[in-house]
């Protein structure tokens, strides 16, 4: 049985993939000129920005400048940063905040001016926030604003399967000119063929590669695999960002406690002695960036065999606490756990994907039509170690971007040609659902045991041997069985963890977040690692 040409093709002229913060910035930035189509795996609020606790960086202080901003995020990306891209991003940093503010977003004031905090990394105050749950209330304004516009059409359930190109035009033209995607409408089990005339990707990361993460469920690099997959290179995969304070908790998966407790105070205590150790580790101790810090965590919990280590503000006034940190707070409470008396165990986790689809200033991919915004990218922002709180600012800036650029060339972009249906013709019902579930628990252990916070070449050759045999198996489940949402993050996943070993194998250092044993030191010479498929 074929799925029938998505009659409605026609009707948008916009596709973007993904209902965050890059996505819906990029779709309201459109919206007064053009009708756009949001697509979203699962619910609106699914992604990474709905969970983000921290904040949104900006130079708003007095005593603070740009340059500061771009000197922090310089040092924290070990000089991997491209420098025009961190001043575009640092200077449009206040106007996101402004627009924010415009969209209802409820950030902390002190008198008449925005609450300033401080994270690892940064010289100065300078992180707006909304409590200690700055991304849902940011999610829940861009949402509000998406749903009252009359040419947004939001829809959720849809899983994007890949890139429609020039290869799926009815009369095959073997161009890398995208047309839009082909994506599972995943209540009715069929597949869209949605077409526009630009399509914008803004998918997040791919944090669930790995057995420990932070990243919500849908963190499969989806967006990363299927550019990839279409012909565009990706830049810096090795480069995955560990946050050092996670809570452990074998029945509560990826709650992340916030930077801001160590900004605040927190010090982090080895569990077996009371000591605290960071300061044998670097000097600006709990306020090292977040690689030195998760290194520590990690050196610490394997010399000592430990499950966790104590991060501890309980010497801090109890109102204090609960007034700043109200959700971790009671999270916690509901565990057993009183932050203001005791100290919280935690365990390093992944966080957040540096690497992705390499992108220029407008967030214009290498393939023609194509864009992309966020997580999902290598924007030259970040470099070799994301300093806190310059992720979200990013999604705001680049979705902007894009957006400008579209409107921009609009005139130039053709009207897309018929494209090819879905062909399922030749597959059937999985007989075998076990082979997902069992493929993927394989990949995320290894992941975390082989290419972690500290690795070695013998260590991710025995990656890339197990991601070999994997691929076979996977490629030939797909070929022979009607794509799920669960088979489709799973050979994203797969593609994903290929990319972050392959560019892993190639950097001969250790820079930023990339350490390994047998090149412990840092060469003259910072270089991007761009794979070209």
């Amino acid at each position: 049985m074929t799925t029938a040409l998505y009659s409605d093709h026609a009707a948008h002229d916009v596709i973007i993939v993904g209902s965050g913060a890059a996505g819906l910035t990029a779709a309201l930035a459109l919206a007064d000129r053009l009708k756009v189509l949001v697509l979203a795996k699962g619910a609106l609020t699914g992604g990474s920005t709905a969970w983000a606790q921290g904040g949104i960086a900006a130079v708003l202080d007095a005593g603070d400048t740009f340059e500061n901003h771009i000197r922090d995020t310089m040092i924290a990306g070990a000089g991997l940063n491209r420098q025009e891209t961190v001043e575009f991003v640092i200077e449009r940093a206040p106007h996101a905040i402004e627009r924010l503010v415009q969209l209802g977003v409820p950030f902390n004031t002190e008198g008449q001016a925005l609450h300033l905090t401080r994270e690892g990394g940064h010289s100065h105050r300078r992180i707006v926030h909304v409590d200690d749950a700055t991304g849902w209330a940011v999610q829940s304004a861009l949402v509000r604003a998406a749903e009252a516009h009359p040419n947004i059409t939001l829809l959720p359930g849809r899983a994007c399967i890949d890139l429609i190109t020039g290869r799926h035009e009815a009369r095959y033209s073997g161009s890398g000119r995208v047309w839009g995607v082909y994506a599972l409408d995943e209540a009715t089990g069929t597949v869209e063929a949605h077409t526009a005339r630009a399509t914008i990707l803004a998918t997040g990361g791919a944090g669930r590669v790995y057995q420990f993460s932070t990243a919500p469920r849908g963190a499969t690099g989806d967006g990363i695999a299927m550019a990839w997959r279409a012909g565009a290179r990706v830049g810096n995969m090795e480069m995955m960002q560990f946050h050092p304070t996670c809570l452990y908790n074998l029945d509560v998966k990826n709650f992340l406690i916030t930077e801001a407790v160590r900004g605040e105070g927190g010090r982090l205590l080895n569990p077996r002695t009371g000591h605290r150790y960071m300061p044998d580790y670097d000097e600006r101790a709990e306020l090292a960036p977040r690689d030195i810090v998760a290194r520590a965590n990690d050196a610490e919990i394997k010399r000592d065999g430990l499950d966790f280590v104590h991060l501890d503000i309980s010497h801090m006034p109890p109102e204090f606490v609960r007034e700043h940190f109200p959700t971790i707070h009671e999270k916690l409470l509901g565990l057993g756990i009183d932050m203001t008396r005791q100290p919280i165990p935690v365990v390093p986790a992944q966080h957040y994907t540096c690497g992705g689809i390499v992108i220029d200033l407008a967030g214009r991919t290498d393939l023609p039509g194509l864009y992309a915004a966020g997580e999902c990218t290598e924007s030259g922002l970040h470099g070799a170690n994301r300093l806190a709180s310059n992720s979200l600012l990013e999604c705001f800036v680049f979705g902007e971007a894009a957006a400008a650029d579209i409107l921009a060339r609009w005139d130039s972009f053709d009207v897309p040609p018929p494209v090819r249906a879905w062909d399922a013709s030749r597959v059937t019902d999985s007989d075998e659902e076990v082979i997902i579930k069992q493929n993927w628990t394989e990949i995320r252990r290894f992941m975390w045991n082989y290419v972690g916070i500290v690795r070695t070449t013998k260590r991710l050759e025995r990656a890339a041997h197990r991601i070999k045999l994997l691929m076979e198996e996977v490629d030939d489940y797909y070929g022979h069985f009607r794509v799920s949402t669960d088979l489709i993050e799973l050979r994203n996943l797969l593609q994903c963890a290929d990319l972050i070993v392959r560019s892993a194998l190639t950097r001969k250092e250790s820079r930023g977040l990339h350490y390994t044993l047998d090149y412990p030191d840092l060469l003259p010479e910072p270089k991007d690692t761009v794979l070209v498929p």
